[in-house]
């Protein structure tokens, strides 16, 4: 009997995020994300007692292309999903990806001590996993 060490999502994340605040215009936003080679945007917290955000591509594909919004008059707070769905750095990869499927999300925030510490998505998890032999 073999013992695998549980590949944890803080092992196969991506360390490289964008954090922007909620009045960032969407043409900015993707500028950033251009810029940082992301495929979503992180919305700050307001206050404490506040919760994350999170804008994909595809919403902004969907919420402000698709309807003929202006980039440069549309603010990221006005796309975003909210609370952003997070997953804890410690949490095992296996249950990050039945978390996506139940959630049919394909991306999340890492969170560690209230905080983001990186990004994770499917692709992160199989092909950082496999790496790992944990997969």
């Amino acid at each position: 009997m073999t013992t695998h060490e549980k590949v944890r999502v803080r092992d196969v994340m991506a360390n490289t995020y964008v954090l922007v605040d909620g009045l960032t215009s969407v043409h900015e936003g993707i500028e950033l994300a251009r810029n940082h080679k992301v495929k979503a945007l992180i919305v700050d917290k307001r206050h404490d007692d506040d919760e994350y955000g999170i804008v994909l591509m595809n919403d902004i594909a969907k919420k402000v292309l698709a309807k003929n919004r202006s980039s440069k008059r549309t603010n990221i707070y006005e796309i975003m999903t909210k609370p952003a769905l997070a997953v804890s750095a410690d949490m095992n990869v296996k249950y990050c990806a039945r978390l996506f499927e139940r959630f049919g999300i394909s991306r999340a925030p890492v969170i560690s001590e209230g905080k983001i510490i990186g990004m994770v998505s499917y692709n992160n998890i199989v092909i950082n996993g496999m790496a790992k032999g944990d997969l």
